[in-house]
């Protein structure tokens, strides 16, 4: 995100070379980095090493490597090509929004931000029009003040940074975890308990590469989950509370568990003929809780199921 760094980026197109101190033992070089030069953030750094643009001792790093004391790190950033986006005038459901900041409750179906096969229908898109200039680094490449992501079928609440001092405030919140982060979801089949914690590691699939999965090796991943609601022994409808935001977590964890969620054939369900057909992957991000990114108020802000959740619900109360 270009516009959340002063100065530019692109003022560091020649490497600079950085020798890590003593005080330093093990500690991922994206941190080292951010800390050595305050003036950019975190995640300009994070870009870099996706873009090949961090060698430690001459070495191209990936971006989760740890570097320790006397290594060299040299780096620089790739050179940003702005993007041409217009704003579109699409609906938007906010739920929050001030000079700062905007939470949305983003409609199933909706992209975040553009990339290869979408149109000029995402969020980004949408966001361009509805804050008319307004939003932090809009016209870059990158995520425009997008702290986090939710998947395309996933409605819910997201949040977006309008300034670069908000988007750094939010983006540590989300690194730190100091968030709390709730979803509802609708599964196949009904778990024997009414709640508990799934930790388990989350990596990429070995295979499909487009799919997670758990095991050995993965990134720590935690959810806490309870039954609200049970189906005729079918179906169930289930509270997720992420302590960590891993990529199709939620998803992941319950096939884990042996309880898809209703829709996702990434994740193994399958229709089960005496269930209505879900009209995609039945979660929504419901509830979030943390600090505004400025005054530091307690923001507790929660999304209204959208009309697809609701008909699904009634159709599955009527199970016998």
């Amino acid at each position: 995100m270009q516009a959340t760094d002063s100065p530019a980026p692109s003022a560091h197109l020649e490497p600079t070379v950085y020798i890590v101190p003593d005080s330093i033992r093990r500690e991922r070089a994206d941190k080292v980095l951010a800390q050595a030069f305050p003036e950019h953030s975190r995640s300009a750094f994070q870009r870099a090493l996706e873009a090949g643009r961090v060698k430690v001792d001459g070495q191209v790093i990936e971006q989760s490597q740890e570097v320790k004391a006397g290594q060299s790190i040299a780096w620089s950033f790739p050179e940003v090509v702005q993007a041409e986006i217009r704003g579109v005038d699409i609906a938007l459901k906010v739920i929050f929004e001030d000079k700062h900041m905007i939470v949305l409750n983003k409609a199933a179906g909706m992209v975040v931000h553009p990339g290869i096969g979408t149109g000029e229908d995402t969020m980004v898109h949408a966001l361009l029009a509805h804050c008319a200039g307004g939003l932090s680094g809009i016209g870059g490449v990158e995520r425009p003040g997008i702290v986090h992501r939710l998947d395309k079928e996933t409605s819910g609440l997201i949040v977006v940074a309008k300034n670069d001092a908000a988007h750094r405030a939010l983006a540590d919140q989300f690194a730190s975890r100091t968030l709390r982060k709730e979803y509802v979801t609708l599964v196949a089949g009904v778990p024997k308990k009414d709640s508990g914690c799934i930790d388990q590691s989350i990596s990429r699939h070995p295979v499909h590469r487009h799919r997670m999965t758990t095991g050995e090796g993965g990134r720590p991943s935690r959810t806490d989950w309870t039954v609200e609601k049970k189906f005729a022994n079918q179906a169930a409808f289930m509270r997720c509370r992420i302590h960590t935001g891993r990529t199709h977590q939620i998803r992941v964890h319950l096939k884990s568990l042996g309880y898809p969620v209703l829709g996702d054939t990434t994740y193994g369900w399958k229709q089960n003929p005496a269930l209505p057909v879900p009209p995609r992957v039945m979660l929504h991000a419901e509830h979030l809780v943390f600090a505004h990114p400025i005054s530091s108020k307690v923001m507790d802000l929660t999304a209204p199921l959208p009309a697809d959740f609701k008909k699904m619900l009634t159709a599955l109360r009527k199970l016998k």
